[in-house]
C-alpha cells in the first residue's frame, strides 16, 4: 500500500504492543487472540472530484476492525496524515473502547487524505457525498453494518451530508438516519453530543479521585474539589473537559494551546481564557497569567491533574520524567509513548487510559443511534408521567404534614427529564461502571501493573466472550 508515515506506524505499534501486553493476563486460545487483534475488513479507495476547473484524485480509507459485533462504529476524519496505519489503529481502539464501555459495536474508522482547509464548503461537501457513495457501493456504511461519526476536522454539517446521501441512495430504508451519528439535533442528532467527550472526562476522572485508598497514595484527599488541573487543548473535549472540572470546584491553573500556555497558581476561568482568546488570537498575555511560549513548558508545570486533550505522544521519554502530575487523564488519543508510560508508572503517578477516558462521544452515539432505532425522541414518553406522579407525592406530603413545599422546591423536584438529562444520566453511569471494572482487574488480578493494561484485558475478556458464543471456533 506503499505505507511510509513512521509516526502512525509507531501509533498502531503501541496498540498492538498495549493487545499484546494485556492478552497474556487473559484465559483465551491463541486463535481467538489473533482473530481479536486483527483488522476484518480494509477499503482504500481513490476517487475523481473536480474541484474548480480541474479533476482531483482523493484517497480515503475505511476500516472494519471487528465484527464481534454490528455495526461497526467509529468516526471519518479529514487530515494529510491519514494513512491505512493509522486508521487501522484507530479503528482498533475504537474495538477495544466499545467493550469495555458496554456499547455493542465493533470498532470502525475512516479517513479522508485532504486539507480541508484548502478547500470551499461546496468542495467539501462534493468529497464528503462521493465518499458516502463509495461506502455505500462497497456496503461500508448503513444503520446496521457501519456507523461513522465525526472526528478530527469533521463535524455535524460533514454528518448531515453522510446521512442525506445515504438516505437518497437507499430511499426505503426507514432506518436511515441511524446511517451515522453526530448529526445535527434536526437531523436525528441528539442533545449532549457535543459535550459528550469532555464530559465523560470529567465523570470518569471524578471516578477515579473518589476512591480513599488509591487518592492516599497519591497524597491526595477524594473528590475534585480544591484540585489543580491543567488542561492542554481548548478544542472541543479540552474545553468542556476544563469547565466541568471549573464548576465542580477544582482550581485550572493551567492551560496549554499549540501556541504556547499560561499559568496562574490562583486559578483561571476558562471562559475568561476563551475570551481573551478570540481577542487577540491565542492564550498568551492573559491578565495575571506566567506565558510559555513553548506549549511542552506548560504541561510540566506543578498540578495535581493534567489533562492533555490534543495532540499524539505530548509526553515522551524526554519529558516524562519532568511531569509534576500525580494524576494524568488521557482525554486524547494517544498522548502518551509507550516509553513514558513506563516512566510514569514508575514514578506512581496514576495514568487513566484514553481507551476508557475519552469514551464519552461514543456511549453518546450509541444512545443518538438507538434513538434514530426508535424513532422517538428521549424524555418524550415520560416526562410529563413523571412530573404528574411527582405532583401528587408532593401533595401528599403537604397534606401529611401540614407543611406547604416552597415555588422553588416544588419546581426542582417537579422537574422531569429533558433528552440531555437522560443523555448526561447514562453518559455518567457508564463512566462510573466502567471505571469500576478496570479498577477492580488492575487491584485482584496478579501482575497487573496500570490501568491501561487492565482497560486492554477489560477489552479482550468481553470481546472474547462474545467470539466464544459466536460458535465460530469449533
Amino acid at each position: 500500500m506503499g505505507i511510509t508515515n513512521t509516526a502512525n506506524n509507531s501509533f498502531f505499534e503501541s496498540v498492538q504492543r498495549n493487545f499484546d501486553k494485556a492478552a497474556q493476563f487473559t484465559r483465551f486460545d491463541h486463535g481467538i487472540l489473533a482473530q481479536i487483534k486483527a483488522c476484518n475488513s480494509i477499503l482504500r479507495v481513490k476517487f475523481p472530484v473536480k474541484i474548480g476547473e480541474s479533476i482531483e484524485v482523493i484517497e480515503a480509507y475505511r476500516v472494519q476492525h471487528s465484527h464481534h459485533k454490528l455495526p461497526c462504529k467509529g468516526g471519518i476524519r479529514f487530515s494529510m496524515e491519514v494513512d491505512q496505519e493509522e486508521v487501522m489503529a484507530l479503528a482498533a481502539l475504537m474495538t477495544y473502547k466499545c467493550a469495555i464501555v458496554n456499547v455493542p459495536f465493533g470498532g470502525g474508522k475512516g479517513g479522508i487524505k485532504i486539507d480541508s482547509r484548502k478547500y470551499s464548503d461546496f468542495e467539501l461537501e462534493k468529497i464528503t457525498r462521493r465518499y458516502t457513495s463509495e461506502l455505500c457501493k462497497k456496503n461500508f456504511i448503513g444503520p446496521g453494518i457501519d456507523v461513522p461519526a465525526p472526528d478530527y476536522g469533521t463535524g455535524a454539517r460533514e454528518m448531515s451530508w453522510i446521512v442525506d446521501t445515504y438516505s437518497s441512495l437507499n430511499p426505503n430504508n426507514i432506518d436511515a438516519q441511524a446511517c451515522v451519528t453526530g448529526k445535527p439535533v434536526s437531523q436525528g442528532g441528539v442533545r449532549g453530543r457535543t459535550e459528550a467527550t469532555g464530559l465523560g472526562v470529567f465523570f470518569g476522572v471524578r471516578e477515579a479521585c473518589s476512591f480513599q485508598e488509591d487518592m492516599e497514595k497519591l497524597e491526595l484527599t477524594t473528590g475534585i474539589a480544591g484540585k489543580r488541573i491543567i488542561v492542554q487543548g481548548l478544542g472541543n473535549v479540552g474545553y468542556h473537559a476544563a469547565k466541568y472540572f471549573q464548576e465542580a470546584g477544582a482550581k485550572l491553573v493551567g492551560l496549554i494551546e499549540y501556541n504556547g500556555a499560561i499559568y496562574d497558581e490562583n486559578g483561571l476561568d476558562v471562559d475568561q481564557v476563551q475570551a481573551h482568546r478570540q481577542a487577540t488570537g491565542g492564550i498568551l498575555n492573559y491578565p495575571g497569567a506566567i506565558n510559555f511560549s513553548d506549549p511542552a513548558e506548560g504541561l510540566e508545570q506543578p498540578c495535581d491533574i493534567l489533562i492533555p486533550a490534543a495532540l499524539e505522544s505530548v509526553i515522551h521519554k524526554d519529558n516524562a520524567d519532568r511531569i509534576q502530575a500525580k494524576i494524568i487523564g488521557e482525554a486524547a488519543n494517544g498522548p502518551l509513548t509507550s516509553e513514558a508510560d513506563v516512566i510514569l508508572n514508575n514514578k506512581g503517578i496514576l495514568v487513566i487510559p484514553d481507551i476508557y477516558l475519552n469514551a464519552g462521544g461514543v456511549t453518546v452515539s450509541y444512545f443518538e443511534w438507538l434513538k434514530n432505532l426508535s424513532h422517538v425522541r428521549y424524555g418524550r414518553l415520560e416526562k410529563r408521567f413523571e412530573e404528574n406522579m411527582y405532583n401528587e407525592l408532593i401533595d401528599i406530603i403537604e397534606s401529611t404534614t401540614g407543611k406547604r413545599v416552597s415555588d422553588l422546591e416544588r419546581k426542582t423536584i417537579l422537574r422531569g427529564p429533558d433528552e440531555i438529562d437522560l443523555v448526561h444520566s447514562g453518559l455518567e453511569d457508564t463512566m462510573i461502571g466502567s471505571y469500576r471494572e478496570i479498577r477492580d482487574i488492575y487491584k485482584n488480578r496478579e501482575g497487573v501493573e496500570d490501568l491501561r493494561t487492565a482497560a486492554f484485558i477489560c477489552a479482550i475478556d468481553k470481546i472474547g466472550v462474545a467470539y466464544e458464543e459466536l460458535g465460530i471456533f469449533p
